[in-house]
């Protein structure tokens, strides 16, 4: 393609290769502030309100999104997305080799906090600003797993709660300016999680209004009566976005992208109908707009997101660097299924309109999509924040129960022998985690202290002294360092 267009607004009356926003983006507003825009965000929230402004043009002008960044990674996205107008593509690959690419505009700024903290303030104290939203990782609550407390030490936190304090973090940005808005007389916006956790709005309420309380306790009672914060369950598996990425949708398309997005073709929202000052109709597009996301968020947490923990380490102790690859082991699709259907699944509440059985053999069919290309890396990283909320849930539900834990105990291992940070041929493991040298220490250590590694309260809560979970954890413990996990996935699925 002998033409080539550098993503902008200016340029993009001039692109014809692919579908491009037909809606007036100059006409619209910034209803909605969203903190964490990386390609899930992009691929997901970003991407249902771009369908409903093609649909319905009026809603642009009320809903669009201003992006905001607040730690220093968050500058590379600034770098991409300023200079785009907030334009950027998304690129679906479908299992077949399909693959399709549409022009995204229904993020219209960007602010990166650091630049300006102030100006982040007066956007999210902005009557027009409705709604703020959250892909800011599991870690980014900052609380703990175990005991769901607010960590009030971190110096970050400690930072934003001095008298004073400029405002740093996303809790000390939103507080100051839901102060402005009650000072001013303005109505609070809905702070709306779409994050990975278990009852994601209640968690970003009891944290939120934890800060709040710390900094300023009659603010925080303003917060609790006014402020809603809707539960949702968000799924779209986006890989981080390939090197190649660039080059190839430029080559394909004409269109030069400084960050574009890939993801699989299957999407879903299932949101909870709490909001303080209205919504866009995302029902109009696909989202399922319910009064209780429970069973959905359950069903989701528990069979995908502790299924990708279920293959990861397994998968790469045997050599596999791709999900899909892991995903056509005959031991490791059979791993998954039995998880899913032993002790995920016992664990579920019924899930109105979803047939589980046809749920996990599409997921495990997701899994396999080779086109996403989807790294075992990334799924294995950031495990002290996965595992927690994920599995460990799992666990103690089974046990409560009375329910069996041999597979799950056995993912809990592999884990473990995974953080030791050298795998099976001697090579040394990256393990990217915000507690690596912790885990890796434990990991080591378990070798002369077996329960080393689970014995971290703040992760596993009591499990180490739970022999129904201890004895399988060590057995499979035991096997992938004496076995390796080949022979001891073989064993465990005898």
């Amino acid at each position: 393609m002998t033409d080539t267009h550098e993503l902008s607004q200016a340029e993009l009356a001039e692109i014809r290769s692919v579908s491009t926003p037909e809606y007036d983006r100059s006409q619209m507003g910034c209803g909605i502030v969203h903190f964490g825009v990386g390609g899930f965000h992009r691929a997901h929230e970003a991407m249902y309100l771009d369908r409903l402004f093609a649909a319905d043009a009026e809603a642009a002008s009320d809903w669009g999104i201003c992006g905001v960044g607040v730690r220093p990674p968050d500058a590379a996205m600034r770098d991409a997305l300023v200079p785009q107008d907030g334009l950027y593509t998304l690129t679906l690959r479908h299992p077949d080799g399909a693959v399709e690419t549409t022009i995204v505009g229904s993020i219209i700024k960007y602010l990166y906090a650091p630049d300006d903290p102030d100006g982040v303030v007066e956007q999210l104290a902005a009557p027009a600003t409705r709604i703020v939203s959250l892909t800011v990782t599991e870690g980014g609550y900052n609380f703990s797993p175990s005991t769901g407390e607010f960590d009030l030490d971190n110096p970050d936190i400690v930072a934003d709660l001095a008298d004073g304090a400029v405002p740093r973090t996303v809790f000390g940005l939103v507080t100051e300016a839901l102060r402005r808005r009650r000072a001013r007389g303005i109505e609070s916006f809905t702070v709306m999680s779409c994050d990975n956790i278990a009852g994601n709005g209640h968690v970003a309420e009891s944290t939120f209004l934890a800060f709040a309380r710390r900094k300023d306790p009659d603010l925080a009672d303003w917060i609790a009566d006014h402020t809603r914060f809707p539960n949702s369950m968000v799924d779209r598996i986006t890989p981080a976005t390939p090197k190649e990425l660039r080059v190839e949708v430029r080559e394909r398309t004409g269109i030069d992208d400084r960050w574009p997005v890939v993801a699989e073709p299957f999407t879903q929202w299932v949101l909870e109908d709490a909001f303080s000052m209205g919504r866009p109709a995302l029902e109009d597009v696909g989202v399922q707009v319910v009064d209780d996301v429970t069973p959905y968020e359950l069903m989701k947490l528990r069979l995908l997101n502790a299924g990708h923990q279920t293959l990861c380490y397994f998968g790469y102790l045997m050599g596999y660097r791709y999900v899909h690859d892991a995903t056509t082991e005959p031991l490791i699709a059979e791993l998954l299924r039995r998880y899913m259907s032993q002790e995920g699944r016992p664990t579920l509440q019924p899930v109105p309109g979803v047939d589980l059985d046809s749920y996990t053999e599409t997921l495990i069919d997701r899994f396999g999509n080779s086109a996403i290309a989807d790294t075992i890396a990334r799924l294995c990283q950031d495990s002290s924040d996965r595992i927690p909320k994920w599995l460990v849930p799992v666990i103690r539900d089974r046990l409560d129960n009375g329910g069996d834990v041999t597979l799950s105990a056995a993912v809990v291992a592999s884990w473990t022998r995974y953080a030791e940070g050298v795998d099976e041929d001697g090579a040394e493991i990256t393990v990217v985690d915000p507690l690596s040298e912790r885990m890796v220490s434990a990991a080591v250590r378990s070798r002369s202290e077996p329960l080393a590694f689970v014995s971290d309260a703040s992760l596993f809560g009591d499990l180490a002294g739970d022999e129904r979970f201890t004895k399988p954890y060590l057995a499979a413990l035991e096997s992938l360092r004496s076995e390796g996990a080949r022979a001891t996935l073989e064993g465990l699925l005898a």
